[in-house]
């Protein structure tokens, strides 16, 4: 039987004049969530705040309730929870541009991660990321949903070369963007010692995936890496809000969240 321990930080950062970022951590249904809004003024902060309410919202329901899945034989139960989730969420978002025309143009990445049964799924849209450190190794459990990644996998541009690209910013995927949304769903066996971590772009445009490990691998607490990272993307420039959420399997001992 595996635990979980979790925290999770939000910052403005140094440029912007408010939080876009949303994030949900929710022990009892073993549901993490990160948002990154799109929008300007507070649009984005609405559409993030939408959809991180609409997936933990859907979670809870389907635990309690048995709600109806998608329809993807080729996914475990928890993964279609979590896939069923984001496209309910990105309806919602859908739905609440319908009735408000000053939200037009508003949508947000995600990113969530779900454990259950001794096994996780993780979820994205856009390009809020995954990260599972084991072992010292860290990987991206993700693959950003923007142009110029796609110009990456084409072979039109390096890796480093689309860090400092002008549209690297540029998202070909969001919630409340088309009418369809594509989600890429991963599932993923748990063991302990695993270290995962959800984030928006806030902190992948500012410290390169060599920096993330070596602040994942410090030695330090839960909350002090999440400090850490924060303020190492805001000594790199904070040019945008950043948000992280650290999960940390172990063995045992009933699961416990660290605020």
């Amino acid at each position: 039987m595996l635990k979980v321990k979790a925290c999770g930080l939000s910052d403005v950062g140094l440029t912007r004049l408010h939080n876009e970022d949303y994030f949900e951590i929710d022990p009892e249904h073993r549901l993490y969530v990160v948002a990154d809004g799109m929008g300007g003024h507070n649009h984005g902060e609405v559409a993030a705040q939408v959809a991180v309410r609409a997936i933990r919202d859907y979670i809870e329901k389907s635990a309690a309730d048995g709600a109806p899945l998608g329809p993807d034989g080729a996914l475990g139960h928890g993964a279609r929870r979590l896939k069923t989730a984001l496209k309910a969420a990105h309806h919602k978002v859908l739905r609440a541009i319908e009735q408000d025309d000053s939200l037009s143009g508003m949508g947000t990445t995600v990113v969530g991660f779900l454990f259950e049964r001794e096994s996780g799924a993780v979820a994205h849209v856009g390009d809020s990321r995954a990260y599972r450190l084991r072992g010292g190794m860290l990987e991206q459990l993700t693959q950003d949903h923007t142009w110029v990644h796609e110009q990456v996998v084409a072979g039109f541009l390096s890796k480093e070369q689309a860090r400092s690209h002008p549209l690297k910013n540029v998202v070909t995927r969001a919630l409340g963007g088309e009418s369809e949304i594509l989600i890429d769903v991963r599932e993923l066996e748990m063991v302990p010692g695993d270290l995962f971590l959800l984030c928006s772009d806030g902190l992948t445009t500012m410290l390169s995936d060599r920096e993330i490990r070596d602040a994942l691998v410090a030695g330090k607490s839960l909350h002090e890496t999440c400090r850490a990272l924060v303020a190492d993307a805001n000594a790199r420039g904070g040019t945008d809000n950043v948000t992280v959420v650290l999960l940390a399997f172990e063995a045992d001992d009933p699961d416990e969240t660290i605020a």
